[in-house]
C-alpha cells in the first residue's frame, strides 16, 4: 500500500470511529417508537421520553407539561405543537436533558427516536474491527443507470419489509468474473449499495454498505471495498436498516473494510 493510501485509508477508519462513537451517533440510540403503535399500546406514551405524541397524519402532535421536563428548541416546553421531520438528533427540536427526541417519517409512518449520550453501548464502545488493507479490493467500475428508477420490496433489520428505491447497477470484476451491484444515488451523485458477501454472518457483519464516488461522464467510479461501512443497525438495534436486494450478495469472500464493532 503506498504511504499516501495508507494514510487516507487511516484517516478515514478515525473518522469512522469518531462519528460511530459522537454523543448523538449509531452507538447512542436507545429506542424507535412507531406512533402508530404506541398509539394502541401505550396510549401516545414512549417509554424513553415524556410527553405525548401524536400522529396526526401531516405531522406530530406533542403535548407536554411542565413536570415533563421537555424542551423544545433549547427552551422549556409546555403546551401542546406540531412538529414535522427533523434532520437528525444534531437538528432535533425536543430535548430531554441530554437525550434528543428526533422525529422521522418512513413509508407514510411517523416515529420518535430516543438519542442518549449515556447509552450503554456507547460507554462500552471500543472500536472497529477491521480487514486488513489490500490494493486488490480498490477495483475500476462502471455505473449503468437504469432508464427509470425502480423500487424492490426488501426486508429490514426490524422484520418488517420496505421499498428500496434503485437507480442502476454498478460492473466490476474480481479475479476476471464479473460481478454487479445494484446501487441508489445519493443527491451529490455519490452511490450507495447494501451487499452481502461470502464472508458476512462468519469474519464480517451480515451485511454492509458501500458509498463510491460519483460516476464520472462515463459512468466510471472507482469500487473500493476497503471502505465497506457497518450498517448503524450493527451498533444499535433500533435502527431500520435494509437488507441487501436480490443479487447484491456477492458469492466470493471480499475480506476488505469494516468487519463488527469490538466487542460484539
Amino acid at each position: 500500500m503506498s504511504s499516501d493510501a495508507q494514510q487516507q485509508w487511516k484517516a478515514w477508519r478515525e473518522q469512522r470511529t469518531e462519528a460511530v462513537s459522537a454523543p448523538y451517533g449509531p452507538l447512542a440510540l436507545i429506542g424507535t417508537y412507531w406512533l402508530a403503535d404506541i398509539a394502541h399500546n401505550l396510549e401516545g406514551r414512549i417509554p424513553a421520553a415524556p410527553g405525548q405524541w401524536t400522529d396526526e397524519g401531516d405531522a406530530v402532535l406533542l403535548t407536554a407539561t411542565a413536570a415533563d421536563g421537555l424542551t423544545l428548541d433549547g427552551r422549556p416546553f409546555t403546551g401542546t405543537v406540531r412538529l414535522t421531520v427533523d434532520g437528525g438528533p444534531e437538528t432535533a427540536r425536543v430535548a430531554h436533558g441530554d437525550r434528543r427526541l428526533p422525529v422521522l417519517r418512513r413509508e407514510g409512518l411517523w416515529a420518535v427516536r430516543v438519542f442518549d449520550p449515556d447509552a450503554a453501548r456507547r460507554r462500552e464502545f471500543t472500536g472497529i474491527d477491521v480487514f486488513d488493507h489490500d490494493e486488490r479490493w480498490v477495483l475500476p467500475g462502471l455505473f449503468r443507470p437504469y432508464e427509470e428508477h425502480r423500487t424492490v420490496a426488501v426486508e429490514n433489520a426490524d422484520g418488517r419489509e420496505r421499498g428500496l428505491g434503485l437507480a442502476g447497477e454498478l460492473a466490476f470484476t474480481v479475479d476476471g468474473e464479473p460481478h454487479t451491484l445494484q446501487v441508489a444515488t445519493e443527491a451529490d451523485g455519490s452511490l450507495w449499495t447494501v451487499f452481502a458477501d461470502g464472508t458476512s454472518g462468519r469474519s464480517s457483519y451480515r451485511f454492509r454498505f458501500l458509498r463510491p464516488p460519483a460516476p464520472d461522464a462515463d459512468g466510471k467510479v472507482t469500487v473500493d471495498f476497503n471502505r465497506a461501512l457497518l450498517p448503524p443497525c450493527a451498533f444499535a438495534d433500533h435502527f431500520v436498516c435494509p437488507f441487501p436486494p436480490p443479487g447484491n450478495t456477492l458469492p466470493v469472500d471480499v475480506p476488505a473494510g469494516e468487519r463488527n464493532p469490538i466487542g460484539r
